[in-house]
C-alpha cells in the first residue's frame, strides 16, 4: 500500500505535489496560529472585561464594608446594605451570584444566606486572588452556578475573583467572588474570534494561492524545458546513431578501398605483364636472333624492322595504360567541359561515337566531385566499349529535385550487376559513396545504364 502511494506521489507533477504538501502544511500552520491568536484574544478580552467589572463592583461595595482585619463577620446592617445594593439596579441585573471570602476560607457574605459563615477549602482561584490578582474564567454555558445557591441558568457567565484591599495599606483582606452575565461579552468574543479566523484563513489561502501560482509557473517552465531537453536528447541520440552508422560505413569503405587499390595495382601489373612486357621480351629474343648476324642485309633489315614494330606496339600499350591513369587538369573546368573532355578522349582512343546530352546550366561542384564524375564517365564508357561493343554509347546529365544526375548508357548485351560487378564499377561505387553520392547499375538484354546522383545543396 505504501509503495503504491509512493508511486502515485512520484507520478504527480511538482506543482501538484507542492499544492498538496503546501496546503496541508499551511493548514496546520493556520490552525496553530489561529488557535494561539484566538487564545490570546480570549485571554486579553476576558481579563480586561473582568478587571473593568471588578473595579466597578469594588467601587460600589467597598464603601459598605467595615474594617475587614477586625471584623470576623458582617453585622446585619452591612448585610442589608449589600442585599439592597446587589439585588437591585444595574449591578443586580449584572451579577448572578456574589460571595465575600475571608483568607481562611470563611464565607463572610453570600446572596444565598445559607452559605454565610461556612468555611471551605481555598481553591486555586481564591489563592491567586488573595495573592493580589484578578482571576477570571469564562464559561460559555453555566448550568449550575453553585449547587443550592440559585436557579439553574442557561447563559454564558464570567466567574471573577477580585481581591478586596485595605484602603490605607493596600493589603488584601478579603476576596469577592461573583458571576457576571456575559451575554454581550459572549457575542463580542464570538464576533472577534470569527473575524480572527476569517483573517487567518484568508491570509493562509492568499499565501497558498500566491505560492501555488509561482510554483505552477515554475513547473510549467520546467516541463517546457524538460520537453525541449528530451527533444534535444532524442536528436542527439539520432545524431549519435547516424554518426555510428557513418563511422562503420567509413570503416567498411576504407577496407574495401584498400582491397580495391590492391586489385588496381594487380590489374596494372597484369596489364603491363601481359602487354608491354611480353612485347619487350619478344623484341629482346629477336635481338639475339641469328638473322641479325648471319642473314643477308635484307633479312637483317626486315628483322630490325620487326623489332621496331614490336617495341612500337609495346610503347603504344604503355601509353594507353598511362592515358587511363593520368588525370587531365580539370580542377578549374566546369562540369560540362569535363563531360565533353571525357567523351572526346574516349572517342579519340576508341574511334567510336558517343552521344552527349547536357542541360543549359549545370551547378559548380568541388574538385573531389569533378574528379569522381570524370572517372565515372571514363570507366563507364570503357565498359560500354569493351563489354557493350561500343553500341549506342550515350552520356546524359540532368538536374532532378536539386540533385545532379549523370548517366552512361549503351545498347550492348548487358550483364547481371549482382553477380558480375567488376573492379572498375566497385571502385566507382566506393568513390561516389565516399562523397555522399548514390551509385546505381541497371543492366539487361537491352543494354546497360550506370547512374550517379550528387546532392547540389551539400556540394555547393
Amino acid at each position: 500500500m505504501l509503495k503504491r502511494l509512493v508511486e502515485i506521489w512520484s507520478g504527480l507533477s511538482l506543482a501538484l505535489q507542492f499544492l498538496i504538501a503546501g496546503g496541508i502544511g499551511l493548514l496546520a500552520v493556520m490552525l496553530v496560529v489561529g488557535l494561539w491568536v484566538t487564545a490570546q484574544i480570549r485571554e486579553g478580552v476576558m481579563h480586561n472585561a473582568a478587571a473593568t467589572t471588578a473595579l466597578y463592583v469594588d467601587s460600589v461595595i467597598a464603601p459598605l464594608l467595615p474594617d475587614m482585619r477586625k471584623s470576623r463577620e458582617l453585622d446585619s446592617t452591612v448585610k442589608r446594605a449589600l442585599d439592597e445594593t446587589l439585588g437591585q439596579g444595574a449591578l443586580g441585573e449584572k451579577l448572578l451570584s456574589f460571595k465575600l471570602w475571608r483568607p481562611d476560607g470563611t464565607v463572610l457574605y453570600a446572596k444565598d444566606a445559607a452559605e454565610i459563615g461556612r468555611q471551605y477549602k481555598i481553591n486555586p482561584n481564591l489563592k491567586a486572588a488573595f495573592a493580589g490578582n484578578v482571576v477570571a474564567e469564562y464559561n460559555s454555558l453555566q448550568d449550575d452556578i453553585k449547587a443550592g445557591e440559585e436557579e439553574d441558568v442557561k447563559v454564558p457567565v464570567l466567574e471573577i475573583y477580585n481581591p478586596v484591599r485595605e484602603p490605607w495599606s493596600g493589603d488584601v483582606v478579603a476576596v469577592s467572588e461573583f458571576y457576571e452575565a456575559a451575554t454581550d461579552f459572549h457575542e463580542t468574543m464570538t464576533a472577534a474570534l470569527r473575524g480572527t479566523w476569517l483573517v487567518v484563513a484568508t491570509a493562509t489561502a492568499t499565501a497558498l494561492a500566491l505560492l501555488s501560482g509561482i510554483v505552477f509557473r515554475g513547473s510549467r517552465t520546467i516541463q517546457i524545458q524538460r520537453a525541449a531537453l528530451e527533444a534535444k536528447v532524442a536528436e542527439l541520440q539520432a545524431t549519435l546513431a547516424q554518426n555510428s552508422s557513418l563511422r562503420q560505413r567509413v570503416q567498411r569503405a576504407s577496407r574495401r578501398a584498400t582491397a580495391i587499390n590492391e586489385r588496381y595495382l594487380r590489374r596494372i601489373g597484369a596489364d603491363l605483364h601481359d602487354g608491354p612486357a611480353q612485347l619487350v621480351a619478344l623484341a629482346a629474343l629477336r635481338m639475339d636472333s641469328p638473322a641479325l648476324v648471319e642473314a643477308s642485309r635484307e633479312a637483317r633489315e626486315a628483322e630490325i624492322a620487326g623489332i621496331h614494330k614490336t617495341l612500337g606496339e609495346a610503347m603504344s600499350e604503355i601509353r594507353g595504360i598511362c592515358n587511363g591513369l593520368v588525370l587531365p587538369q580539370i580542377e578549374t573546368q566546369a562540369i560540362a567541359d569535363i563531360l565533353r573532355l571525357a567523351v572526346a578522349e574516349h572517342e579519340r582512343r576508341t574511334a567510336t561515337e558517343v552521344a552527349l546530352t547536357l542541360p543549359e546550366r549545370l551547378p559548380e561542384l568541388g574538385t573531389s566531385e569533378k574528379i569522381s564524375i570524370y572517372r565515372f564517365v571514363q570507366e563507364g564508357l570503357n565498359n560500354a566499349y569493351r563489354h557493350g561493343k561500343g553500341q549506342g554509347q550515350q552520356v546524359r546529365a540532368t538536374m532532378r529535385a536539386g540533385r545532379l544526375v549523370v548517366e552512361v548508357l549503351d545498347t550492348g548485351p548487358g550483364f547481371d550487376p549482382a553477380r558480375s560487378e567488376g573492379l572498375g564499377l566497385a571502385g566507382l561505387r566506393e568513390r561516389i559513396e565516399s562523397i555522399g553520392g548514390q551509385f546505381d547499375t541497371l543492366s539487361g538484354p537491352q543494354g546497360t545504364k550506370l547512374v550517379i546522383q550528387l546532392s547540389v545543396e551539400e556540394q555547393s
